[in-house]
């Protein structure tokens, strides 16, 4: 098991993960933290692009497709993973942000905005987000800036640390 902290940011559809996400890396990477995303797909989609190389190298049976460039590398797989695989495929990251998986194992951080129907109980989550005053037992963040969650997140995966030196 991956010695690696995430945390899964859950709503439904629509409420705004991925933007959030999108402004909350950079305030992480600005606080000098390395940052993996696992992002749920509850589809059964073809995640290649059809014709490219990659793509015909998975139709003609390949198991496992590595795309390599200078700045960049991709590997697909013909199989699905569960969640914990994907995690434990990411290496060198202080911090995993998981996108999605409201019945995973990770610490959950609701995202809520408006009136909806959250996602999860909040009494199940470590931190909420929302664009509206909220009570409950966890920290709760503004959806509209990231900043106050980067130094949360930065400051656990700074404990985290910590920990794993005592031991």
């Amino acid at each position: 098991m991956r010695d690696t902290l995430v945390y899964s940011f859950v709503a439904f559809s629509g409420a705004g993960k991925t933007t959030y996400l999108e402004r909350l890396i950079p305030a992480l990477k600005a606080r000098g933290l390395r940052v993996g995303v696992v992002k749920h797909h509850g589809h059964d989609t073809e995640l290649d692009q059809e014709g490219k190389d990659s793509w015909r190298f998975a139709k003609a049976g390949a198991d496992v497709t590595a795309v390599v460039s200078p700045g960049q590398a991709a590997f697909i797989e013909n199989r699905g993973l569960d969640p914990e695989e994907a995690v434990e495929r990411i290496w060198g990251v202080d911090l995993i942000l998981a996108e999605g998986y409201k019945r995973g194992p990770w610490p959950k951080i609701a995202v809520c905005r408006g009136d909806s129907t959250r996602a999860v109980p909040l009494e199940d989550c470590v931190a909420v987000l929302s664009d509206r005053p909220i009570a409950c037992a966890a920290p709760v963040f503004t959806l509209d800036n990231p900043e106050p969650m980067a130094a949360w997140l930065a400051a656990r995966v700074e404990e985290h640390r910590d920990r794993r030196v005592l031991k």
